[in-house]
């Protein structure tokens, strides 16, 4: 099985190291690089085998967000999740805006760090579940579009209210009595009948669209 390969920029040595800990020690994991700023990062970027790179936003030099914009120019398929202290609403949507594909506050649990990392590099957005409402609520108070019932089928519809909740695709499975494979399977569908690349744009227009 192919590892997924993961790289970690924070400034903190401590949580640094933690991190790649916690990812080396994890069956399906490597830790490709790690950093402790953006512009250590940029210099070895290229040189790098990376699929998910988890960022922090406060660092020394440039912020995370300004090399999310930079990495995402260079390395297009990477897949890059923040990783945290900071909740405010500017940031989370600088971040989203920027690349980023999720946003996780750095005291989620560990296999919930592992669990968002293996969804990144499936294709899903993740995010600390009241990120994500903040991001619902942003988007609640935009004017909605007329609603098209027969674009979403009722399963689909079950799927992404469970998303906007933020829960993980093992948490919509089990709530909703299917396989992980099976809601992998519908969340494909979704995106491409509204015509989006995450998780996080499938919420919006679901939400601006007025599907759920």
């Amino acid at each position: 099985m192919n590892k997924i390969k993961v790289a970690i920029v924070e400034d903190n040595k401590i949580i640094n190291e933690s991190l790649a800990n916690l990812i080396c020690g994890s069956e399906g994991y490597v830790c490709a690089g790690k950093f402790l700023t953006a512009e250590e990062c940029l210099e070895k970027i290229n040189d790098l085998e990376v699929d998910i790179l988890l960022m922090d936003i406060r660092l020394p030099g440039m912020n995370g967000i300004e090399c999310v914009k930079k990495i995402k120019a260079l390395k297009k398929n990477v897949s890059i999740l923040m990783l945290t202290v900071h909740e405010e609403n500017d940031l989370i949507f600088e971040a989203l805006c920027a690349g980023a594909v999720g946003y996780l506050i750095k005291k989620t649990h560990p296999a919930r760090i592992l669990e968002a990392i293996q969804e990144a590099h499936e294709g899903g957005a993740p995010m600390s579940a009241h990120i994500a409402r903040k991001v619902t609520s942003f988007f609640l108070s935009n004017k909605k579009l007329t609603p098209d019932d027969s674009l979403i089928t009722e399963r689909e519809q079950e799927i992404l209210k469970e998303l906007i909740k933020g829960k993980t695709y093992y948490a919509i499975a089990l709530t909703l009595g299917v396989s992980k494979d099976t809601v992998r399977f519908h969340i494909k569908n979704i995106y491409k009948k509204l015509h989006v690349h995450s998780q996080a744009e499938a919420v919006a227009e679901a939400i601006k669209k007025g599907i759920v």
